[in-house]
């Protein structure tokens, strides 16, 4: 009894550790005064001011537009690779399982400015599309982890009957494997779009002038005073993020 509680008690501090700073952002976003911490009234005024904003409008157009695009493709990328790495065999899948767990564990700098030395190298222009490529290359890993237990999943010969019955290898793929793994390809795709959405550092080393996404608007703007048009972007984001991970988690549980 006495472990029970002093364990829900830890839990207790530990959420209220880290979500009260996002409450206190929340609630102050209302507030009609313009510094934190001096409540002047509920008010609307700061999210009408973000949204007249051209600047953070220009930045949200650039990271939904680029979440949408990246999200797709590197499901699309993913879905094919997972499959083919769910084909091949065990000592060759190791190895390539291994090499697409790297960029998970990497930190983000490294990533960022690795892509950011290769695109230099190949003489791209830095801007919309040098970051859409970068999200569609730190998106991949995802997909491919979220799709590769849905193919295990499959009966062993699944693929193999539906050969023997006359499907060509790309229908077995759109008939037969497609409906099994989808569950984990809507799954891939809503992190992708998460992830897209949430990065900073990566966007930051492979952005060129007059193209930032929202984390790099926040970013500079943060430099000049906090503004609390900040805090109504970010209660905005907190809200779309949190229910896409509902999303996710929902679905987790009914595939269980």
């Amino acid at each position: 009894m006495v472990k029970k509680l002093s364990r829900n008690i830890y839990l207790t501090l530990v959420f209220i550790f880290l979500y009260l700073p996002i409450m206190f952002l929340i609630v102050f976003s209302f507030n009609e005064g313009k510094y934190s911490g001096n409540w002047k009234g509920f008010s609307l005024h700061w999210y009408q001011e973000l949204f007249q904003d051209q600047m953070i409008m220009n930045a949200l157009g650039y990271t939904v537009t680029i979440a949408i695009l990246a999200s797709i493709i590197s499901t699309i990328i993913g879905l094919f690779g997972a499959y083919s790495i769910f084909r091949m065999k065990s000592r060759p899948k190791q190895l390539i399982l291994t090499i697409n767990n790297i960029p998970l564990l990497n930190p983000d700098i490294v990533t960022g400015v690795s892509l950011m030395a290769l695109f230099v190298f190949l003489q791209f222009k830095l801007g919309y599309l040098t970051m859409l490529m970068a999200h569609i290359t730190f998106c991949i890993p995802y997909v491919i982890l979220s799709i590769l237990p849905k193919l295990k999943q499959m009966p062993k010969d699944i693929v193999d009957a539906a050969l023997d019955l006359g499907a060509t290898p790309l229908q077995a793929f759109y008939k037969v494997v497609l409906p099994e793994v989808m569950p984990g390809v809507i799954t891939g795709a809503l992190i992708a779009f998460t992830l897209s959405i949430d990065d900073f550092v990566i966007s930051f080393f492979t952005t060129g002038n007059g193209v930032n996404n929202l984390s790099i608007a926040i970013f500079s703007m943060a430099r000049r005073g906090i503004s609390p048009k900040i805090n109504a972007l970010s209660t905005i984001m907190f809200v779309v993020v949190m229910g896409l991970l509902l999303i996710i988690n929902l679905r987790k549980e009914k595939e269980k």
